[in-house]
């Protein structure tokens, strides 16, 4: 057994909390081990990310050099928010784990209270996430949706300053920079802004949003040892279904995607919408199984949404 591990992972203020989080629950387990965190810069934290880093779209702009990090052995463990891993990694690499799913919904944060059916027909709303630019446009087609950039507090700074409505960000970063997405409001650097969980059955989330995940060197036995005991199984087997429908479609070239596998009593729930550029409504589709075949779970729904017959 190791002795000391140390940590890679991005230097955002969300990213460190992430792997506080990573590290509390390896030192709950191994008291004894000694943890080290490696701070790694990623193309996704440049402000004008390089032509050739984008070429597969956004996935893999905040992982990639921790990645390589990892499997140059600079880093035993890295952490990543799994919506940010592209759903083909590395053969030497593996998620060994990841901590317990966070809520994964989508929040509206808003500079009026009311939510989204209360803003104006023509509001300005900003946000990175192509998947959501769909979303929105599908609902509220007379919306003008802007892109956003940067971390989760410098994008509430650009919202205090500019004349923009509001953006949307994952309840799940909020939550673990300490904002309660269960209010109807958070204070922010003196700003105060209004909260609404957007539903779930029209704000379908990213694959793998809302669960930090644990990537390993696929031949390191030592380290696989010491997360396996902080690895939450149902969690797991819901990545792996959604990163396999990610995989099937090939869905990571910024496409707008959104998936979903939830798990009760060992049966799994998928739900999987697919946005064509301009179009409005996704083509949709939903599938239950038993947890244990997720996989192939996911490539049932995919033969669905594709109008294909068993």
């Amino acid at each position: 057994m190791v002795d000391k591990i140390v940590i890679g992972t991005r230097g955002s203020e969300l990213a460190r909390a992430q792997t506080r989080m990573v590290e509390e629950a390896l030192r709950e387990k191994w008291p004894d081990v000694t943890i080290e965190t490696k701070i790694i810069r990623t193309s996704g934290d440049e402000s004008h990310p390089r032509a050739g880093n984008l070429r597969h779209g956004r996935k893999g702009l905040f992982t990639a050099e921790i990645e390589k990090a990892l499997l140059a052995r600079d880093v035993d463990l890295a952490v990543h928010s799994a919506k940010d891993l592209p759903s083909e990694t590395n053969p030497s690499a593996e998620i060994g784990a990841v901590l317990p799913r966070a809520p994964m919904d989508d929040v509206l944060v808003a500079k009026q209270p009311g939510g989204l059916t209360s803003l104006r027909e023509s509001a300005t709303i900003a946000t990175g996430s192509v998947r959501r630019k769909h979303q929105l446009a599908w609902k509220h087609p007379g919306l003008a949706i802007i892109e956003l950039r940067g971390n989760v507090p410098t994008r509430l700074r650009k919202l205090a300053a500019s004349d923009w409505d509001a953006i949307v960000l994952a309840s799940a970063g909020l939550e673990r920079l300490g904002f309660s997405t269960t209010r109807a409001q958070i204070n922010f650097e003196g700003r105060q802004f209004f909260i609404e969980v957007l539903p779930r059955e029209i704000f379908l989330p990213a694959g793998g949003q809302g669960i930090i995940a644990l990537q390993i060197r696929a031949d390191n036995e030592s380290i696989r040892a010491i997360v396996e005991p902080v690895n939450n199984r149902e969690t797991l087997l819901c990545l792996r279904a959604e990163r396999e429908f990610l995989r099937l479609l090939q869905g990571d070239c910024n496409s707008p995607v959104g998936v979903l596998a939830t798990t009760k009593d060992g049966i799994m729930k998928m739900r999987a919408q697919v946005f064509q550029d301009g179009s409005g409504a996704p083509r949709a589709g939903r599938a239950e199984g038993r947890c244990d075949d997720c996989e192939h779970l996911a490539l049932e729904l995919l033969r669905q949404i594709n109008g294909e017959q068993d």
